[in-house]
């Protein structure tokens, strides 16, 4: 696919989109983008544009899990228990969730049998009926305690679960001793990538480098203002452009944020739970041409992949997330095509 035919097939798309491909199977990096960031103020959408990214901040919440296993600071199959605010810990085996059971392992590959409670009706109904509304961290494990008692054994099945993310942003944060923000943006070397348009909503100013955001839809629903608190405490959070998403993913497998390569393979290693194979420690894998590639996405309409066979990393964004499947299958065109 050369760049006429993939700037055509963006074109044609209901959504602005934007890509930015990298990585060092290429000689140089390249961006494509069509539409609006905003179409009121007649703002084009380019790779520069940040965007709220969602789930793909989970990838970098589980490398700065992985990274603190590294320097000796966390146990990955350790109980969760006495890692935890004891206000959080007590909700949950309030709940009959068994904490000493459930190891930080399991809450990065999504086997610990939490509920979600993001993706229960009743949480997404009342963030759209109030979406100034501000949401604590311990309000939403609340919320996902409520919803539903344990979902499976610790450790038997995959169950996707944004409220386990939340929890290893408490982690974090206890075992580093500051906010989760400035812990990932350490550990994942933000500064020294040179991210210019990524920061943490709530808590980190917008750099003076970023351009201001693009608005973001569901369906003809404008959320562009809903309150990050909705989705801030390690499920969500960070605001990247195409171009910073793309370049910590490619950094993440390049060797340029784990002190050893022993780290990215335990961060892609497969469990032993039921469909282990298609999430590993906080990132996806799924072959695409026969070839196997890592990927994340995010809710509102984003996605990032790298292909190990050819170095390649991409990362997109669609405006709408209505269009986030025709996003992936552009992403994934775009793959194959380096395979050939």
């Amino acid at each position: 696919m050369n760049r006429d035919e993939l700037a055509a097939i963006l074109s044609r798309q209901p959504a602005a989109m934007a890509l930015y491909v990298t990585g060092k199977g290429l000689d140089r990096p390249w961006d494509i983008a069509s539409g609006m960031a905003d179409a009121t103020t007649g703002r084009p959408l380019s790779a520069d544009t940040p965007l709220r990214v969602a789930s793909n901040t989970k990838t970098f919440v589980a490398a700065t899990i992985l990274r603190l296993w590294e320097q000796g600071l966390v146990d990955l199959d350790g109980p969760i228990a006495p890692l935890l605010t004891p206000v959080l810990n007590g909700l949950l085996t309030s709940a009959g969730y068994r904490t000493d059971r459930i190891s930080v392992r399991q809450l990065l590959n999504h086997s610990a049998g939490l509920n979600d409670h993001a993706d229960d009706p009743r949480y997404f109904e009342t963030v759209l009926r109030e979406p100034t509304r501000f949401w604590a961290r311990e309000e939403q494990v609340r919320l996902a305690v409520e919803y539903s008692s344990p979902l499976s054994e610790a450790g038997t099945s995959f169950r996707y679960s944004d409220t386990g993310y939340i929890l290893l942003g408490d982690i974090i944060e206890r075992i580093s001793g500051e906010a989760l923000a400035a812990t990932v943006r350490r550990q994942m070397s933000f500064d020294r990538l040179g991210l210019e348009a990524t920061w943490w909503e709530i808590s980190e100013p917008q750099p003076a480098t970023a351009a201001p955001r693009a608005r973001q839809f569901l369906g003809k629903t404008d959320a562009t203002d809903i309150s990050a608190s909705m989705d801030l405490y390690g499920g969500g959070g960070l605001v990247m452009s195409a171009r910073d998403l793309a370049t910590l993913f490619a950094a993440l497998f390049e060797g340029r944020v784990f002190t050893s390569p022993d780290t990215l393979r335990q961060m892609l290693s497969t469990g032993s739970h039921e469909d282990a194979d298609g999430y590993r420690l906080g990132i996806s894998a799924s072959r695409i041409t026969d070839v196997e590639c890592y990927s994340h996405l995010g809710f509102w309409g984003t996605a990032a992949y790298y292909s190990p066979a050819t170095g390649t990393a991409v990362a997109g964004f669609a405006t709408n997330r209505e269009a986030r499947g025709a996003l992936v299958s552009i992403i994934e065109q775009v793959l194959a095509a380096k395979e050939t």
